[in-house]
């Protein structure tokens, strides 16, 4: 390591004296001497820091206390003690009995038991400034003073006034002034590698990165934080923070030694998230760090690891091209779904069970902007309420009993910046309904034990099966929510509103199975497998619509499996399998597509459902009304009248499977 480096900045006085010192230390260190007065010392002391050519100053007197006052560097002060001013009175007593003494700050009341010792007249005055010394000399003249002892600057400026000077300092003080220099050059050495290390992990971090002393200079800053600042790193160190900004002064928190995250601070037409954070040494506040966090930055990285956390999971998978079908109804429908994917609104899809809600939010979302964003779904009836409560809008950690430790991010907060399908949203309790209205209202949700919102951006799409407006008028459905997720309403046609894409929907649903089962699947074998079926096929009124018609082709394609069952075994199987008693269709053909503005109105203004059953009527699919009133009894019925089918009894009962199940559960 090479050699501390020491500028001994000085009067000339003092600097003669120390001549023999400089040179003995000259193996030691490498020590530049400099004549500097009171007024340039300032000015020579940073030139040589902005060089980077000094490691610690050596002064004494005035010099020195301006310079520990106005420099950010190591400045070992010459110390004039109680021997020093007792050898410089013995040097005076010969030549007068009455002596002065200027010393820099205060005087040393401790002198006066000395003059008896000494036998002499003993005047005592301090100074400041070097106007302060000439008044001194002049008050002492004024005296009868002939000689005077004090610092380098004291005997100059008596020898300019016809007195004689003596210089207080001695050599083993001297000695130590520079003793303590080298070891103040060290730790600088020490404390410059560690700043080194950290400006070169700070020059490395994206993030704007600045921290300060006690006293709230800036002692390291990061090339980001000086682009926040539009200021150079040389107008920025040694400054003090709330001077240079006071929206990221530091001040609170070296006074409290308390964390303070995530302030949202406008600064340089940017959103910034704040950190201030105490530095702390033996559990005292040693200064603080302030850390700027590009907002936008974290809005992706939160996308991203979103997305990331959500990759192995169902997402939208399917668009616009996936759905096949070339009927009138179906293109018609699709046309108005491409519509509404080049908006924001929300959409609310209808259509029978099976008719394919979910995969046309899933086309409607990969046609939109958020196509690159998450897609998240959820059925409103697959949930009991509080559990629907907490998947939907997440939980604190501790918000009920079983809450998961360090609380959980709801779907909502999954979706962010994306879309959120809300299926069989007709189910969703009013209590919720409530709460996802103020969703789409504010932007903002609460999670469960939370006290403040976090907003959210999320398109939302809602899919029912069930008339709404009917469930309006009802009072088991919000009137408000209705017209909220009621903005773009898109009704789906049922599969037997579609006659012309049954074939097509067929074989490509056979040909995905049997592809499933290893099985052969050339056009030509599916072709032949549902020729002796297409007229049942079309025939048949589809109350499960195209999940129906897969299940069905599920079953077709079971059939091929070793032992084959022979082809005509197989369809008459299917087709007695179709011509079997079932649910009823829901609605009149083209009825279900058609204008919504033709349908007549309630009392409440909202246009009927001309599909919804009386409260009277039997339930599709059962030739007489059920006789229970409870929804679990309700259910039980159905299931008994359907052989204890559930999916023909969830079909009669114009219900989904998942919530016949709630049903049953509820009893």
């Amino acid at each position: 390591m090479s050699l501390p480096r020491l500028c001994f900045l000085s009067y000339r006085e003092i600097r003669q004296r120390a001549r023999p010192i400089v040179e003995a230390y000259r193996d030691r260190a490498l020590i530049e001497v400099v004549d500097g007065s009171f007024e340039q010392t300032l000015s020579l002391a940073r030139e040589r820091l902005a060089r980077g050519s000094v490691d610690a100053f050596v002064s004494a007197g005035s010099n020195a206390s301006l310079l520990r006052r106005h420099l950010q560097a190591p400045v070992a002060t010459i110390q004039l003690g109680g021997f020093d001013i007792l050898q410089a009175l013995i040097e005076a007593r010969p030549l007068s009995q009455r002596v002065g003494i200027v010393m820099y700050g205060e005087t040393i009341p401790e002198l006066e038991s000395v003059k008896t010792l000494l036998n002499i007249e003993i005047h005592q005055h301090a100074y400041q400034t070097p106007a302060d010394v000439r008044d001194c000399m002049a008050r002492l003249r004024a005296q009868g003073v002939q000689v005077v002892v004090g610092s380098s600057l004291v005997v100059e400026l008596a020898r300019q006034d016809g007195l004689t000077g003596i210089l207080a300092y001695s050599l083993a003080s001297i000695r130590q002034g520079f003793e303590d220099a080298l070891e103040l050059a060290r730790v600088a050495r020490l404390e410059a590698e560690r700043y080194a290390q950290l400006d070169g992990v700070l020059r490395h971090l994206q993030d704007a990165v600045l921290a300060v002393d006690p006293a709230g200079r800036v002692t390291a800053v990061n090339p980001a934080m000086l682009a926040v600042l539009q200021r150079p790193q040389a107008a920025v160190l040694g400054q003090t923070l709330s001077q240079l900004s006071p929206e990221l002064s530091l001040d609170s928190t070296l006074r409290s030694g308390l964390e303070e995250r995530g302030d949202v601070l406008r600064l340089g037409g940017r959103d910034w998230l704040v950190h201030r954070t105490p530095i702390l040494a033996q559990d005292a506040v040693a200064g603080a760090a302030l850390t700027l966090y590009d907002a936008s930055n974290i809005h992706e990285g939160d996308n991203r690891l979103r997305m990331q956390q959500r990759q192995n999971q169902r997402g939208a998978r399917y668009r616009f091209a996936d759905l096949g079908g070339s009927s009138p109804a179906w293109l018609a429908a699709l046309d108005e779904a491409r519509r509404y994917a080049a908006t924001a609104f929300s959409v609310l899809l209808q259509g029978e069970t099976g008719t394919g809600k979910e995969l046309v939010a899933q086309a409607i979302h990969h046609a939109s902007d958020r196509a690159h964003r998450p897609f998240v779904a959820v059925n409103c009836s697959a949930f009991a309420e509080g559990l629907l409560e907490s998947e939907l809008f997440g939980h604190e950690e501790g918000a009920f009993t079983g809450a998961r430790r360090g609380g959980r991010r709801g779907l909502f907060e999954a979706a962010h910046t994306g879309t959120l399908f809300l299926d069989e949203i007709g189910d969703m309790p009013l209590a919720l309904q409530t709460r996802l209205l103020r969703v789409l209202q504010e932007r903002e949700i609460y999670r469960l034990g939370a006290s403040s919102p976090l907003p959210v951006d999320v398109r939302v799409i809602a899919a029912t099966h069930q008339p709404l407006a009917q469930r309006v008028q009802q009072g088991q459905f919000r009137e408000d929510l209705f017209y909220r997720l009621n903005t773009l309403n898109l009704q789906l046609p049922p599969l037997r509103e579609r006659q012309g894409d049954i074939g097509v929907l067929a074989q490509q649903l056979l040909t995905a199975r049997l592809r499933a089962l290893s099985l052969p699947a050339t056009p030509a074998h599916t072709q032949a497998l549902l020729a002796p079926l297409l007229a049942a096929l079309r025939a048949h009124h589809w109350p499960g619509n195209v999940r129906e018609l897969e299940n069905v082709m599920d079953r077709l394609a079971v059939s091929q499996l070793p032992p084959r069952r022979p082809l005509p075994d197989a369809a008459e199987l299917i087709r007695s399998d179709l011509s079997a008693p079932g649910p009823a269709p829901r609605s009149p053909a083209g009825a279900a597509w058609q204008d919504r503005r033709a349908a007549p109105a309630g009392a409440s203004g909202l246009p009927l459902d001309p599909s919804a059953p009386s409260a009277r009527a039997a339930p599709s699919g059962l030739s007489e009304p059920l006789t229970a009133a409870s929804p679990a009894q309700r259910a039980a019925e159905a299931l008994a009248r359907c052989g204890q089918h559930h999916g023909r009894a969830a079909q009669a009962l114009g219900i989904s499977r998942s919530t016949l199940w709630r049903w049953l559960r509820s009893a």
